[in-house]
């Protein structure tokens, strides 16, 4: 049972690390096609199923503890392997035999204690340090190295002879772990290296320095010692040491990194160092102990350019700051850095200075730094970020005396100013100035150096550029990036400026003139501001879309619309708006125009299709039975016994007697006609009296004829009569032909009237709106009634 769950653990364990390969191969295959990492992974052996035509191999910080030859061989193309900090204890080389490609090899950090040897001939990096051998790992087999350019290894002991098998290659780096150095107090050894342009030592960090070897070397440019722990006692092993290493003219630059040491053992070395041909002289993370006295400095002509000295922890808390200041202020070299230290000041040199460089960044520096200091006349470059600075004013008054002076970094501080009073004073010669990280406002361009070429001012408090600046002529690169502005600078006061970067600021509607008033612009960004994309955007858009990409940097990724919300994050390449809404005496003239062509076209429309007819129809038709609603059917059935009475001239007869009788007849509408209805022995006159009072409406068929009818004009003043005595509207008149009005008798006013007063029907020709004219007939007809006949009165 207990085999059964080891074989369930071993096999989820492997199943767990297959997947992660599988996974960090496809991960890796995103970046190279031929890349794997494994590090950091877990590791006890090298894993199969990788990909054969792997070239970069990284399984360091893992726990293997074996190479086999099976676990390399198919790499046939492999170029890189990083096995550092393993577990490795023995390494055959033969394994790389079929990896004829191999050039970086990296065992670093292992528990590597034997080496075996086999020829390999490609190799430019390999790297044994940091592991547990004895002797120095070289074999005559390392001899074919021709390529190798670093070589890192690791010993307790050292012979002169022991690099000989690659004494005749010429290597770029060669590295030594010595902090296991077992030190020999009785005698001192040697080493022999030959030929390499950089030799790195390092040593114990917890262990006092000395190492007593004589080391010596052909044409060694650069040396780098690490963990050097220094006190009074010591100083001298290393001056000892480093004697016989700075013999030569080729060394050129030394560096010290973690570095424990006295005040007094410090100034040792740079005396020691001082008349030596080394031109550049680095010291990383220095640490001062004990005491800070005052001590004896001969500046003698010296080879040294530069000093730089970054990050120092300074366990001494009482001494005399002038003995401190005094060492490096009076340094008769070209360049000087201190930075990332608790210096509070830095003293003015008491004669002409040789500094052309000063790097004072990240300390403690206040407003007094160099004031009224008339000695750095020869100083060209001063930066001084990353301090106490406050005041703009006393900044400008600092460089007063600096003549040469031409760039001046004071970022990253906490400069204001507010004397608008008073002239700042500047050096005339900078022309580079650094302001950015700082509290200043848009007073800023009130004190400037008059001669500057490059500002930088990002990442203030600036709202506006100010108009009537006048002393800024020769700007040709401005940086005001990260601050509060809402326009784009004119370029009338910049007039040489070519270089502006504003990205991250509050614009939101910058101008469309600005590449017409900055015509020197080589290159503009501007991007990621709240543009407003509206009407008003519309021809920046345009002006920056026709400049070139090498012109505005970031276009189009870093240009996009930030309002109005429906508009939120698109790009301003992509932002349309169509000139018609945007432009009002455009969009007027188009209303207009478009109003004035529907009117046209309605109108046209009317016509050909005779809609006008159709209109009045259809108001006649709606007012026929809004009338017919409020009729009083009880008063209308007392005497009537017709629907209609119908007055018509006799040459119209065929028209009432074919379409208009079978028509209504056909609604069971009652019609009275004279021929048909006149009571005989009755006069005409009678006869027509008692036809239009017994008839509901009066049907009047208008035609030239109708007028030239003397019976039909009495029968029309009778029914009009009536229309007025009951106060009913009971005339029906349709227009079966065109009556000119000049054609109807003055006689016959009665007609005339009730052509003008009365609407009328009209008799269409064409057949398609006859359905309409029925309509309106029998809409004159809707009513319920009750008719008596001649009998039941």
């Amino acid at each position: 049972m207990t085999e059964d769950k080891d074989s369930t653990v071993r096999s989820f364990h492997f199943v767990c690390i297959m997947t992660f390969i599988i996974g960090t191969v496809i991960q890796f295959s995103n970046e190279s096609k031929f890349a794997v990492d494994l590090s950091n992974s877990g590791l006890t052996q090298v894993p199969k199923g990788l990909p054969p035509k792997t070239e970069v191999l990284d399984m360091s910080q893992n726990y293997i503890s074996e190479l086999h030859l099976s676990d390399i061989s198919f790499f046939s193309g492999l170029k890189v392997l990083k096995l550092s900090h393993n577990r490795i204890q023995n390494l055959d080389i033969s394994i790389f035999k079929f990896n004829s490609d191999l050039e970086y090899l990296d065992l670093s950090h292992n528990r590597l204690q034997n080496v075996s040897c086999h020829p390999i001939t490609n190799l430019k990096h390999l790297d044994f340090s940091f592991n547990d051998f004895d002797t120095l790992p070289l074999c005559k087999e390392f001899g074919n190295l021709t390529q190798l350019n670093f070589l890192g290894l690791s010993a307790t002991k050292l012979q002169q002879l022991d690099l000989l098998p690659v004494a005749h290659l010429h290597l770029n780096y060669i590295l030594l772990d010595l902090k296991d150095y077992h030190v020999k107090e009785s005698e001192t050894e040697s080493l022999q290296i030959l030929n390499t342009k950089t030799l790195h030592l390092i040593f114990h960090p917890n262990n006092l320095f000395s190492f007593q070897v004589n080391i010596l070397v052909n044409a060694l440019g650069c040396l780098q010692l690490t963990n050097i722990k220094l006190s009074n006692s010591n100083c001298q092993v290393l001056v000892k040491f480093l004697s016989e290493l700075t013999r030569g003219p080729t060394l050129l630059n030394f560096t010290l990194n973690h570095v424990e040491t006295t005040w007094k053992c410090l100034v040792g070395v740079f005396q020691f160092l001082w008349p030596r041909p080394v031109e550049y002289l680095n010291i990383y993370n220095l640490t001062m102990i004990q005491s800070i006295r005052e001590e004896d400095f001969t500046y003698s002509e010296t080879a040294l350019k530069a000093l730089k000295i970054e990050h120092v922890t300074n366990k001494v808390f009482l001494f005399s700051q002038t003995a401190l200041y005094r060492v490096f202020s009076e340094m008769n070299i070209m360049r000087l850095t201190i930075s990332d230290t608790p210096f509070i000041h830095m003293l003015c040199p008491q004669a002409t200075s040789t500094f052309k460089f000063l790097n004072f960044s990240q300390n403690v520096l206040t407003d007094s730094i160099f004031q009224k200091c008339s000695t750095l006349v020869r100083l060209e470059t001063l930066i001084l970020q990353k301090n106490e600075l406050k005041d703009l004013y006393k900044v400008g008054f600092m460089t007063k005396d600096m003549t040469s002076l031409e760039t001046l970094d004071v970022s990253c501080n906490s400069l204001e100013y507010d004397r608008d009073n008073r002239n700042c004073t500047w050096t005339g010669s900078i022309v580079v100035l650094n302001l950015s990280s700082n509290i200043l406002t848009n007073s800023v361009f009130r004190c400037l150096p008059p001669r500057i070429k490059v500002l930088d001012l990002h990442n203030n408090r600036i709202r506006s550029i100010p108009t009537d600046v006048t002393s800024l002529e020769a700007l040709q690169e401005l940086n005001v990036a990260f601050n509060s502005l809402a326009h784009l600078p004119e370029c009338g006061s910049f007039s040489s400026l070519s270089v502006l970067t504003i990205d991250y600021n509050a614009i939101s509607n910058p101008s469309a003139h600005f590449f017409q008033s900055c015509q020197n612009m080589r290159s503009i960004k501007a991007g990621n501001n709240p543009f407003q994309c509206t009407c008003e955007l519309r021809e920046f858009i345009q002006s920056i879309g026709q400049e070139s990409s090498e012109v505005v940097e970031g276009w189009p990724d870093s240009y996009k619309c930030d309002h109005p919300e429906s508009y939120k994050g698109t790009l301003l390449k992509d932002f349309h708006m169509s000139p018609l809404s945007c432009n009002t005496a455009l969009l007027i003239v188009t209303i207009g125009v478009t109003g004035l062509v529907f009117a046209v076209t309605v109108t046209v429309v009317c016509i050909y299709f005779d809609l006008s007819w159709y209109l009045r129809m259809v108001c006649q038709w709606t007012q026929t039975r809004h009338r017919a609603r409020n009729i009083n059917l009880d008063e209308l059935q007392r005497t009537l016994q017709f629907h209609a009475f119908i007055s018509y001239s006799e040459h119209d007869s065929a028209w009432v007697k074919n379409e208009l009788v079978p028509c209504l007849e056909k609604e069971d509408i009652r019609i009275c006609l004279h021929e048909r209805n006149f009571v005989p022995g009755k006069s005409i006159v009678e006869n027509i009296i008692n036809c239009i009072e017994k008839s509901y409406k009066s049907i009047f068929v208008l035609s030239p004829n109708f007028v030239q009818s003397e019976w039909c004009h009495y029968e029309l003043y009778f029914a009009h009569h009536n229309l007025f005595h009951e106060g009913s509207n009971n005339l029906i008149l349709i227009l079966l032909e065109p009556i000119p009005q000049n054609s109807i008798p003055c006689k016959y006013h009665k007609l005339k009237a009730l052509m003008t007063q009365r609407t009328y029907l009209e008799w269409p020709k064409e057949k398609g709106k006859r359905g309409l004219f029925w309509a309106n007939i029998r809409a004159a007809f809707n009513v319920s009634l009750t008719l008596t006949t001649e009998n039941d009165e």
